[in-house]
């Protein structure tokens, strides 16, 4: 009986430990099944993060670009607002100037008016330069005060500030 009841629980053993292997076996299994799935799931989490980054990237570039394009176009744009200004600025100078050289004139209409020359200017207007000419030559005008304000032929000269013209 010894030796059964020892063969008896030696082959208890073996069935014990044969499923304890399978058990052990199909939790290694198990456990490398994991370990690929997670390695996997990784290399997955990589490759995203990788093509993010490569999307991030292009982005990047593109809005430089973009934003080197916008710069060019507001440089050009300012450029041209300066020169508008520029050439308004003379526009007004020279609009000043003409308004200064009309008032001078009509100066010296309403002179003429008052010495009773205006009857004869009034019946032939074409005749003004003549009169003025003429009047020139006696050198009636010369040392009237209302004449050092008329330039007659004199060129209108106007130019914008140096400082608005840089950038």
């Amino acid at each position: 009986m010894a030796s059964s009841s020892g063969t008896c629980s030696g082959s208890s053993m073996m069935q014990n430990s044969g499923s304890e292997g399978d058990l052990q076996e199909l939790m290694d299994q198990r456990k490398r099944k994991r370990m690929i799935s997670n390695r996997e799931s990784a290399r997955r989490s990589r490759m995203r993060k990788q093509k993010h980054l490569d999307d991030l990237v292009f982005q990047v570039g593109h809005l430089r670009k973009e934003n080197s394009q916008i710069i060019t176009s507001m440089s050009i744009t300012t450029q041209h607002y300066l020169n508008v200004e520029a050439e308004n600025s003379i526009l007004r100078a020279q609009m000043d100037e003409l308004s200064h050289r009309l008032q001078s004139l009509n100066e010296m209409i309403s002179f003429l008016n008052g010495n009773n020359w205006g009857s004869e200017i009034d019946q032939q207007p074409y005749l003004y330069s003549t009169v003025l000419n003429e009047t020139l030559d006696d050198g009636f005008f010369m040392n009237n005060s209302c004449w050092n304000f008329v330039c007659v032929n004199k060129p209108i000269m106007a130019t914008a500030p140096a400082d608005m013209l840089q950038y």
